[in-house]
């Protein structure tokens, strides 16, 4: 078992090392861009939330336009609802999120002092924020080691062998064995852009994946490919 374990975490660890190379040529998932251009937890927090259920280059637009009105809590309540849903306009549900920003905006600077909390039980507090959300703003803006389980990172992780999972939940915990630590925080944005650009979820471009030359993933569930 023990043997079986440390063959696991080698090879999670070259597959790391391996995307790490292969996505430079591809553009960073919008999240990485927001917190690497501000270093700002809220505005990384909101962009995350902004980003559910929405592709990248939409959040990218919405992000931009709701960051030069309102960059700050404070600011974040200036604005009305209808003002939010008309900035973010078209995110997925985006009358929802609005709302949700509002509520953030106004539990930052009533319990946090404006701030955005560093643990991850005061961020699951907040409304839009689930476990995905949470370790994804820990990870980019706290460096605190977690892994953001999204539907790249459930997906690809069970296609590579890597766990054997049916949530992301399952699969978050799944990967904390595997997975070495110093990748935890970078393992969202490798498999997001190798997602996006690649491993798609039907039809994935086997034949231009690296992985796949190096005969590191073994293509689980795969039945038809490119």
């Amino acid at each position: 078992m023990r043997r079986r374990l440390q063959a696991e975490v080698q090879q999670a660890q070259t597959i790391a090392r391996t995307l790490r190379r292969a996505i430079r040529v591809y553009e960073e998932p919008i999240v990485g861009v927001v917190e690497r251009r501000t270093r700002d937890p809220f505005r990384v927090l909101i962009a995350t939330v902004l980003s559910l259920r929405t592709k990248d280059t939409t959040t990218a637009g919405a992000a931009q336009r709701l960051f030069r009105r309102a960059r700050t809590p404070e600011g974040m309540l200036q604005l009305s609802r209808r003002e939010i849903e008309r900035l973010i306009f078209p995110v997925g549900m985006y009358p929802t999120k609005a709302k949700w920003l509002r509520k953030i905006s106004r539990i930052l600077l009533q319990k946090h002092g404006g701030e955005v909390p560093r643990a991850q039980t005061d961020l699951l507090a907040l409304p839009g924020v689930g476990r995905k959300v949470a370790n994804l703003v820990l990870g980019l803006s706290f460096g605190t080691p977690a892994i953001c389980v999204d539907t790249h990172v459930h997906r690809i992780s069970n296609r590579l062998r890597l766990v054997a999972t049916k949530t992301a939940e399952e699969t978050e915990r799944a990967l904390e064995h595997v997975l070495p630590k110093r990748y935890w925080i970078l393992w969202n944005e490798l498999l997001v852009t190798w997602g996006q650009n690649v491993c798609a979820p039907v039809s994935p471009f086997c034949s231009r994946c690296v992985l796949r030359k190096q005969n590191l993933c073994p293509r689980v569930g795969v039945t038809v490919s490119r």
